[in-house]
C-alpha cells in the first residue's frame, strides 16, 4: 500500500475537472461511469499530442478558439485553486497570464473532483497511473470507521492535516467506487448487476484499505453469480485464495469448486461409468460416451501420481469385465438352434443388447487406449475363445459389432497406441482374423464408422511385427480368402504381403549361415 502524505501538486501541471455526481437517499454519492475516466485519459492523450504547425491562417482561429476555452473554463479552476489555496499548496492566481508551454510541457496531471467541499472536512487525493490525480471530498469519520488503513493513518498525523495524497494508485477508479461504498447501507444493492472482474477488482482494493464490509459483500456476491468460463473461474478462486485478511469467509466460495465430503473419486467414477453404460437411450448415452472421453482425455494431460492413474484404470478393466460377460451371455442366447425362430418380441430385446454391450467394449477400449493402457485389453480380447467360437453362429446383423472391436485393436497397434506382447499378436490375428474377413463386407456397405482404409493398414502393420515365419503363415492365410471372396469381401493386405516378400526372398537382413552360426554359440 503507498504511503499517505501531504499533498503538493505541481504549479502549472494540473488541470482541474469537476465532475457532477448523484446523491442517492442514504447520502452516497455515486462512483461516475467508466467513461468519466476514459474520457479524462482521451484528451490528455490529445493534449499530449505535439501539434504540427498549420498555415497562419489557420493558427489565428486555433488561438481565438482556445481563448473562449480557457475562459469558459476558468471559474471551475478558480473554484478547486481556491481550496487548493487554502488546504494545500499556493497555486498561481487565475488572473496571471501564464507563458505559452511547448507541446511537451503541456499539463501531465488531470484531477477529476467530488463529493460536496461544503460538509467534508477531508480530502484525498489518489494519484494514479498515465497523470491522473482524482480529489474527493470525504468525511474522516466515515473513513475512520469503515477502513483501519485510513483510521491508522489518519491517526498518525500530528498535527492534523486537511488533505491527504495515496501515490501510485493502481486502480484508481475502483478507489474511488470503493470509497464512496463507506456512504452505503446496503452494499449487496450496489453490487448488484456488477461484473465479476469489476467486483473482484473492488474485492483487491477493499483488502488494501482493510474495509471489512466490502471484502464480505464482495465475496457474498461472488458465491452467489454464476461465472462464465473457465478463464473467469480461475480469476475468482485465484483472487479468492490470495486473500491475506484473516478470518474473511472464503470456504463459501471456494465450495464450488472444491468438496469437504470424503468419498473417494473411485466410487464416483465408477458410478459414472455405470449409469452411461446400462443406460438405454441411445442419443443421450452416445452424447455422454462423447463427453466423458473428452473429459478424460483432457484428465491424462494433468499431471498425475501413478496410485490414481492404477485406481482409474482398475474401475475401466471392472467395466470391460462386466460388458464382456454380458456380451457373451448373449451370445449364448443368440447361438440357440431355435433362437431363429423365436418372436421379433424376444429376438429383438438380445440383438440390440449384443450391439449395446459391443458399443460399450469398444467405448472402454477407446478410454484405455488414450491413456495408454490397452495393452491388458487386448490380452483378454485373445483370450475370448467361445466368444469367438459363437460368433460364427450368430446372424452377421449381431455380430458385426463385435468384429469392430477387432478392427479397432489392430489399428491401435499399427498406430502404436496399444503395445501387447508377440504372443497376444498372433493369437490376435489366429482368433479374430477370420471373424473379421467374415463380417468384412457387411461393415463396408452397413457400418458408417469403418474405415477400410485405416482397419487394413492396422493388420498390415500388426503381422509385419510379428516373426518372419509367423508373417509367412499368416499372410498364406489371408492370400487364400483374398483369392476366394476378392477385394470386395476381404481386407486387402498387399502392401504388407509386399514387404514380407522383400524381406524374404529379395534382401534378407540376416545370411542363413550367419544366423545358424549365431543359434550354435547360443545353444553351447
Amino acid at each position: 500500500m503507498a504511503e499517505i502524505r501531504l499533498p503538493r501538486l505541481e504549479q502549472g501541471q494540473t488541470k482541474i475537472k469537476s465532475v457532477p455526481i448523484a446523491v442517492t437517499p442514504e447520502g452516497f454519492w455515486c462512483c461516475p461511469s467508466p467513461t468519466v475516466f476514459q474520457k479524462t485519459l482521451k484528451s490528455q492523450n490529445t493534449l499530449n499530442k505535439p501539434k504540427t504547425s498549420p498555415p497562419t491562417q489557420i493558427q489565428k482561429k486555433q488561438t481565438t478558439v482556445n481563448e473562449k476555452k480557457a475562459s469558459s473554463t476558468s471559474p471551475r479552476t478558480n473554484l478547486v485553486t481556491d481550496e487548493q489555496k487554502t488546504h494545500c499548496s499556493d497555486p498561481p492566481l487565475p488572473n496571471e497570464k501564464a507563458p505559452r508551454q511547448k507541446p511537451e510541457n503541456v499539463p501531465k496531471k488531470v484531477t477529476i473532483e467530488f463529493g460536496e467541499p461544503g460538509t467534508s472536512d477531508l480530502k484525498v487525493i489518489l494519484l494514479g497511473k498515465q497523470g491522473i490525480a482524482v480529489k474527493l471530498s470525504v468525511h474522516r469519520s466515515i473513513l475512520v470507521e469503515h477502513s483501519s488503513f485510513f483510521a491508522s493513518r489518519i491517526s498518525e498525523q500530528q498535527p492534523v492535516f486537511p488533505c491527504l495524497e495515496i501515490d501510485n494508485c493502481e486502480d484508481v477508479e475502483i478507489y474511488v467506487e470503493t470509497i464512496g461504498l463507506m456512504y452505503c447501507k446496503e452494499l449487496k444493492q450496489q453490487l448488484m448487476k456488477k461484473s465479476v472482474s469489476r467486483v473482484l477488482r473492488m474485492l483487491k482494493v477493499g483488502e488494501q484499505l482493510g474495509y471489512s464490509t466490502c471484502i464480505q459483500s464482495c465475496l457474498e456476491y461472488l458465491e452467489a453469480v454464476p461465472w462464465v468460463g473457465e478463464e473467469e473461474e480461475e480469476k475468482v478462486v485465484s483472487s479468492v485464495l490470495s486473500l491475506e485478511t484473516e478470518s474473511i469467509g472464503v470456504k463459501p466460495v471456494l465450495k464450488r469448486v472444491s468438496s469437504d465430503i470424503s468419498k473417494p473419486p473411485k466410487d464416483t467414477l465408477s458410478h459414472i461409468l455405470d449409469l452411461v453404460l446400462k443406460s438405454k437411450e441411445e442419443k443421450g448415452r452416445r452424447e455422454m460416451k462423447s463427453i466423458v472421453l473428452k473429459l478424460l482425455r483432457e484428465n491424462n494431460t494433468l499431471p498425475t501420481s501413478s496410485g490414481s492413474s492404477d485406481v482409474y484404470n482398475e474401475i475401466l478393466y471392472s467395466s470391460c469385465k462386466n460388458s464382456l460377460d454380458s456380451l457373451l451371455s448373449l451370445f449364448r442366447q443368440a447361438a440357440e438352434p431355435d433362437f431363429p425362430d423365436k418372436s421379433i418380441n424376444t429376438r429383438d430385446p438380445v440383438m440390440k443388447c449384443i450391439a449395446l454391450e459391443a458399443d460399450n467394449l469398444l467405448w472402454l477400449l477407446d478410454i484405455l487406449a488414450e491413456r495408454q493402457a490397452a495393452d491388458e485389453f487386448a490380452l483378454i480380447w485373445v483370450n475370448q475363445e467361445e466368444l469367438a467360437k459363437l460368433h460364427t453362429r450368430i446372424t452377421i446383423v449381431s455380430r458385426f459389432h463385435v468384429s469392430m472391436i477387432t478392427s479397432r485393436l489392430f489399428v491401435g497397434i499399427g498406430r502404436g497406441e496399444v503395445l501387447p506382447c508377440k504372443d497376444t499378436r498372433h493369437l490376435l490375428l489366429k482368433t479374430w482374423l477370420q471373424p473379421l474377413i467374415n463380417d468384412y463386407s457387411w461393415l463396408q456397405h452397413r457400418c458408417r464408422s469403418f474405415d477400410r482404409k485405416v482397419v487394413e493398414e492396422g493388420i498390415g502393420r500388426t503381422i509385419l511385427t510379428l516373426p518372419l515365419e509367423d508373417q509367412q503363415s499368416v499372410l498364406l492365410s489371408w492370400l487364400g480368402c483374398f483369392l476366394k471372396a476378392g477385394d470386395n469381401n476381404c481386407p486387402n493386405l498387399q502392401k504388407a504381403f509386399e514387404v514380407w516378400w522383400r524381406r524374404t526372398f529379395i534382401r534378407p537382413y540376416v545370411e542363413s549361415g550367419t544366423l545358424e552360426q549365431t543359434s550354435k554359440v547360443e545353444e553351447e
